[in-house]
């Protein structure tokens, strides 16, 4: 699962390099009220709602591509994205740190009834 979940982040700044609503602000909402979504879910997503999140971004930087930006607004953009792959890397993290605890735990109970 740990190199699945870091191919799908590596989509996601792949997304982010080569793709940038249907109007100017929609699509930096979009990409905020996305930013929102993986703050307040990542750490539950399962693979599947990881691809889907991949898939999201992806659509969201391809509606971003089709306006033209002032720098200030270019600079949100970016704070934004950057936002999106901490909270993905934050989400990650915590389901690896989670599944390695509960490793441990399988091991000790293991242990305990190996020494029984």
């Amino acid at each position: 699962m740990n190199k699945s979940v870091l191919s799908l982040l590596l989509a996601l700044s792949i997304a982010f390099a080569f793709t940038s609503c249907s109007t100017k602000q929609g699509a930096i909402s979009k990409l905020e009220k996305f930013s929102f979504e993986l703050r307040d879910n990542a750490q539950y997503y399962t693979l599947n709602d990881w691809e889907k999140a991949a898939e999201d971004f992806s659509k969201i930087r391809k509606k971003i591509s089709r306006h033209n930006y002032t720098p200030d607004e270019r600079q949100r953009i970016g704070e934004l994205e950057g936002k999106c792959i901490s909270y993905a890397y934050q989400g990650v993290k915590g389901r690896i740190t989670g599944l390695g605890n509960e490793l441990n735990g399988i091991l000790q109970g293991l242990i305990y009834n190996i020494n029984k």
